[in-house]
């Protein structure tokens, strides 16, 4: 167990350390806040696309029955990849943030000290708080407390990821100066799309499931499930809803941004009489 746990603590240090050594050698104008905003997205997609295939199969394998059918993957990448991904992550925001104001040339981003850190947990709190709660919340449960039941679920959970590629695509994009092509405005669709199925109709589906299982309706699962995981998933559920307001916000913003430009051009184009 430990020694799958060392290999996945390594596995993303590892991918983020040559993303952060090659892009510089591709793209020379790149900043270090660029090259280590590109790097930390490059290696969120990987350990999505890892997460998402061990979902799929996790879900396909114990959908007979959702309670009791088991699959190896449900507990161990969790605990090989799931943990060591969110304590890296943790730190690849903070160089994130760091090289950000770093490059913006605010004085006390001169060295590495516990006010940048601090200023990193104020300014991105929500992020940090809903990494230690998967932290503190779903590894816990997943080793003790579900009495080996319900590997289905936590699957479900896996998929959570699916919507990550194309919100780390958008910025890779912005990135790039490629914001304003036909590609950012599609993946801006699938953010949102993803997003919702994912990360909102998600939480909803899996009580419905549980209460097909048991014959109960949708409204009576909260009371005959612990209360440990009604907690932990809506530790989990809230900020996927906050963001996803916000995502809807700013994609909505963009549109009418576009729409005004696209009408300032029609008015200021000249307008020839028919033949």
């Amino acid at each position: 167990m430990w020694r799958v746990l060392l290999n996945g603590a390594l596995l993303f240090p590892f991918l983020f350390l040559v993303f952060r050594k090659t892009l510089p050698l591709i793209f020379r104008r790149w900043s270090d806040a660029d090259v280590v905003l590109v790097s930390e997205r490059l290696v969120s997609s990987v350990h999505a696309i890892m997460a998402t295939t061990a979902g799929i199969i996790v879900v396909s394998s114990c959908s007979e029955n959702v309670i009791t059918n088991r699959h190896w993957l449900a507990t161990s990448f969790v605990v090989s990849y799931g943990v060591p991904y969110m304590a890296y992550d943790v730190f690849a925001m903070y160089l994130s943030h760091y090289y950000r104001f770093q490059v913006k040339g605010h004085e006390d981003y001169r060295g590495h000290s516990l006010r940048t850190i601090g200023s990193f947990v104020r300014k991105e709190f929500l992020l940090v708080l809903h990494h230690i709660a998967l932290l503190t919340i779903l590894l816990p449960i997943t080793l003790f407390f579900r009495n080996d039941h319900g590997d289905f679920f936590i699957g479900c959970l896996f998929l959570t990821e699916i919507s990550t590629p194309f919100v780390s695509l958008g910025k890779i994009l912005i990135q790039v100066g490629l914001q304003d092509c036909w590609l950012h405005k599609v993946n801006g669709c699938m953010v949102l799309l993803s997003f919702f199925v994912c990360r909102i109709a998600l939480f909803p589906y899996m009580y419905w499931v549980y209460g097909a299982h048991y014959s109960l309706p949708l409204y009576a699962v909260p009371l005959h499930i612990p209360i440990y995981a009604n907690l932990g998933n809506m530790c989990i559920f809230a900020p996927q809803l906050y963001w996803f307001i916000l995502l809807c916000r700013k994609g909505y913003r963009l549109y009418m941004r576009q729409r005004s430009s696209n009408h300032l051009n029609s008015a200021s184009s000249p307008h020839t009489k028919p033949e």
